[in-house]
């Protein structure tokens, strides 16, 4: 279920800055989607998984916090993210 290095290599290269920018708020929040994806396709054939219910919640809720924090910061860099990640129709 955890993402592999190549499978986060690509998403800090796609949304980072460059190679190292592993702690901005646009490469969190594309791996803790790409988490929460991988969570949801576990939870749809592994129901009464509900340890991995709790950490797919709290990993929706960092995410809302790390999205409000950069609309509060950076509105052009919120509302790309949000159109690139397909997040918020």
């Amino acid at each position: 279920m955890a993402l592999t290095k190549e499978e986060k290599q690509q998403i800090i290269k796609e949304f980072g800055v460059n190679a190292n920018d592993t702690g901005s708020a646009s490469v969190q929040i594309a791996i803790l989607t790409k988490e929460i994806d991988n969570l949801i396709e576990h939870l749809k054939e592994h129901t009464h998984d509900h340890h991995s219910r709790r950490g797919l919640l709290m990993k929706v809720g960092q995410r809302r916090n790390m999205l409000n924090y950069l609309a509060k910061k950076d509105v052009t860099k919120y509302r790309e993210i949000v159109k690139k990640l397909g997040l918020r129709k």
